[in-house]
């Protein structure tokens, strides 16, 4: 993971306008998700919006990496190429996860929604949200990384899921992934994990399964998927932290 950069209040300002253009691309995919679209369908409308919003898709900056979105059904997690084979179907949980890069910033956000809502799965999801409800109050300079993981491990945990290990949340700016890195479970010290400074920007992601949280990667070298099957989710909002508090940049 990159080092941290403490952001002027003139690339806060930036990343506000950014955020607010990817926000309005989120909301748009959101209610493009339905039975019998195809996930290139979803790309295809993430491409269209992003350029009109004056932006470029932060994904297709990754080296070896084409797309503007990460989009994942049932037991994908994360980074699944939106392929046309892929057909949303009733009951699946389908994650989409999209990045802008405008004036020279990223910013970072991603949701999971279900067509056709059982109880079980209303439930699943609404922890997930909860989390990173809970994970972004933490979000307060003063504060540490630890706290915001401590956050998301504690809800998921509590809606009896598993945080993912593997992979973290992270710093954005000017580059896709900057550090600190923010898992969704607590390591080591309190103490030893950074501290939240105002200036900091932070893609807060909630990433979490309904059975182990082992994961594995697919033969086309992107889509990480749960080893056992089970559901996957994952929920994330790009944030800026001042002395005052907080404020998220793609709501």
């Amino acid at each position: 993971m990159d080092k941290i950069f403490v952001k002027s209040a003139s690339d806060i300002e930036i990343m506000k306008e950014g955020g607010k253009k990817l926000g309005r691309v989120k909301k748009r995919l959101l209610k493009a998700v339905k039975v019998g679209v195809r996930a290139s369908e979803i790309e295809e409308l993430a491409q269209k919006l992003i350029k009109e919003e004056g932006g470029k898709p932060s994904f297709a900056m990754v080296p070896g990496y084409f797309w503007a979105t990460c989009i994942n059904v049932n037991e994908g997690l994360v980074h699944g190429i939106p392929k046309a084979e892929i057909v949303f179907k009733e009951k699946d949980v389908v994650s989409v996860d999209v990045g802008l890069f405008y004036k020279g910033f990223h910013t970072d956000t991603s949701f999971s929604v279900a067509l056709g809502v059982d109880a079980a799965t209303k439930k699943f999801l609404k922890t997930g949200k909860g989390a990173l409800e809970k994970a972004i109050a933490q979000a307060q300079a003063g504060n540490r990384i630890y706290d915001i993981s401590q956050a998301i491990e504690e809800t998921i945990k509590a809606g009896g899921y598993s945080p993912v290990k593997a992979l973290v949340g992270h710093g954005v700016g000017r580059q896709l992934h900057e550090g600190p890195q923010i898992p969704c479970f607590t390591l080591g010290k309190r103490q030893e994990t950074p501290e939240i400074t105002p200036g900091m920007v932070l893609a807060i992601e909630v990433m979490y399964a309904q059975g182990s949280p082992e994961v594995e990667i697919a033969s086309d070298g992107w889509t990480i998927s749960m080893r056992d099957g089970k559901i996957a989710a994952l929920y994330e909002e790009t944030v800026a932290i001042n002395s005052h508090g907080h404020f998220v940049l793609t709501g």
